[in-house]
Parts: structure tokens; sequence; C-alpha cells
């Protein structure tokens, strides 16, 4: 059955049309990334502000409408796969029951639900969000350092976040580490990460400094490249080139048996294959991480017009640029990662 937004959405401006959702240069989209706030317990720098301001309440959406969103996506629009994020998803109180929402959409075609979190509430969530239908989560660790880690989070412990890992883990939870590498903060920790995240059994995946952080500091040379995070690993350990995949990430298998992956948005732009949308807590659409603009969904959404909600989403997806891979500079709007919803 609808949710009871949707369904008021429907019976107030009738049936939407379905099909593929797609952009101008034919990429189809598969994947929703959702924000649930812009709340976050950490203020890492390239993600916000040092302070930062919070959206007032009654712009964020709410469990109702995230649902009926998430479900017009789902069944109208061809997506199959939705990633909870933030600010830090695991700070919004009825997260179980969106998840729970989320699951009865596997009957109509979701086929699976993802978390992104800075592991700091994981522990207390994990068992709970394996059993109300989240799959995998991915978890951000850049600092092994108990005193680097407090100082890239301004201010965060690192023991919680190590105790949400394994808790994940023991949950039957697929995980992932994600680990943002900058020159100058913490790209002598590259080898370590890996060794720590191979010892576990755990998938890691570096990420290069992106021109998206709420403060301004993203320079060029900041960026610890993708070959240079290999000559760091391939200095001690054995890295082969893995087959590419439709994932952002190009993957490698270390010393023959763990698989490690770089997201090399700056050095080696993925874009052609981008698969991805995302919404903002606020309702705001942004066809691409670097989309210097964004359509506000919460007007139809709230106003009753299921039809227009769909036309909205579909022509702001049709108007999606090339990406990164043409632009290659930072983007000059107000929001920043946190806000946008990584």
């Amino acid at each position: 059955m609808p949710s009871p937004a949707l369904s008021a959405l429907q019976q107030a401006g009738g049936p939407v049309n379905s099909g593929p959702l797609v952009d101008r240069f034919g990429r189809s989209k598969k994947k929703l990334r959702l924000s649930l706030t812009d709340r976050c317990n950490f203020r890492c720098g390239y993600c916000m502000p040092a302070d930062p301001v919070w959206r007032p309440k009654d712009e964020i959406l709410s469990l109702d409408e995230l649902t009926a969103l998430a479900e017009l996506f789902v069944e109208r629009l061809g997506i199959e796969q939705i990633r909870l994020t933030g600010g830090e998803p695991l700070l919004r109180r009825d997260i179980l029951r969106l998840v729970e929402a989320l699951d009865t959409l596997r009957s109509k075609g979701l086929r699976r639900i993802s978390l992104t979190t800075n592991g700091t509430l994981l522990a207390r969530y994990a068992q709970s969000l394996k059993q109300y239908g989240i799959d995998d989560v991915n978890v951000s660790l850049d600092s092994l350092s108990p005193q680097r880690f407090a100082a890239m989070t301004g201010g965060g412990q690192i023991g919680p976040v190590l105790d949400g890992i394994l808790a994940a883990r023991d949950a039957g939870l697929s995980i992932k580490l994600n680990s943002v590498v900058i020159k100058g903060e913490n790209e002598d920790e590259v080898v370590p990460l890996t060794e720590w995240a191979m010892g576990e059994n755990i998938p890691l995946r570096f990420i290069e400094f992106m021109p998206l952080d709420g403060r301004g500091a993203w320079r060029p040379e900041r960026v610890v490249t993708e070959a240079e995070i290999l000559n760091r690993i391939r200095a001690l350990h054995r890295a082969a080139l893995l087959p590419r995949t439709r994932e952002p990430a190009t993957r490698y298998l270390i010393d023959d048996h763990y698989p490690l992956g770089i997201i090399s948005t700056v050095s080696n732009p993925f874009c052609a294959s981008c698969d991805r949308v995302r919404v903002t807590a606020g309702g705001e659409l942004y066809p691409c991480l670097f989309s210097p603009v964004c359509s506000d969904l919460k007007p139809c959404l709230r106003e009753g017009s299921p039809t227009q909600l769909e036309q909205r989403i579909r022509g702001a997806i049709w108007q999606k640029g090339r990406g990164f891979s043409v632009t290659s500079a930072a983007v000059a709007r107000p929001i920043s990662m946190h806000g946008l919803g990584g």
C-alpha cells in the first residue's frame, strides 16, 4: 500500500508517468542519496564550516515526506538503491521508522538500503539497523591516531567509532570504511589504515579531497591523488588493478586477497558512468555533487501534486551537466557537504 503522504499526492494530482530517470547524456539513475539531517556531532573541515548554522526544523522533510519521496523515486523513477546520509543520519530520532518504511519498498523494486555514518552512534544502533532493513554501512575513518582523529573531526573520539565498526560487523551488516586523504594532514596514514582494515577484513576506500569543503580550504596542491595513494601502498604491498564497475571507486586487489577502492574524483573523474541523484534534508534535489544550483522539491511535495513533483525531478535530472570532469573547479554555492548529504 502507498504511504499516506503519497496516497494524498496521487488523489490530488492523478497518476504520474513512469519510466527510467535519465539525463540528457543518456546516464540512467539507479541510486538515490537521501539526507536526513544537516546536523552532525563532528566538525570535519572538509565537510562543514567551523560554525555551522543548522536549518530550522520546519524546513527539514518529515518522516512521512521522506517516505513518500522515496516511494515515488522507487515506484515511478526506477531507483533501486537508497543511501541514507547527513550530516549524521543517526542523530535523526525516527531513523528506524524510516528504514522500516523503506524496507517495504523492496517489493516495488528497491534492492538495497544503505547508510553513511561517522560511526559514533553505530554501536547503539547496529543490531536494530540490521533488524529493520539496512543492508550495508559506510563509516568515515580518516585516522587511527586519537590525537589526529580529534583534530580532523573537531574534537571527536575515535574509540566509539571503532566500537561501532566492530558492532556493525558483529550484527551482520556489510561494512566499508571511507577515508578522505588530505595533503599535510593524514597522507602518512594511507598504509596504516590499509593494514588495519586488511587485518580486520573490512573493505576500505580512500577518497581524494574534493572542492566541496565548508571552509574554502580546498586547493589542488592539497589533493593526494590516486597515483600518490597507490605509490605509498605499493612501497610495501602488491596492488593489482581490478576491472572497472559502475561504482565510483577504482578497485585494487592488495596482496592477492584484499579489496581496496580509491575514489579519484579530482585526478580521474568517473562522471561518464554516474548513476546517482541526491536530495538534501530540506528537499532540494542536486543532480550532481558539483551542481551549482538545485531544484526545490518541497513545494510540490507539500502542495500535493505528484505530476508536478515527478516533472520537477525529471526536468532537474535532464539538465544535469557532464560533471566535475568538465568544470574541474570549486563550486560557488552556499551549501557545503554536511548540508548536501555527502
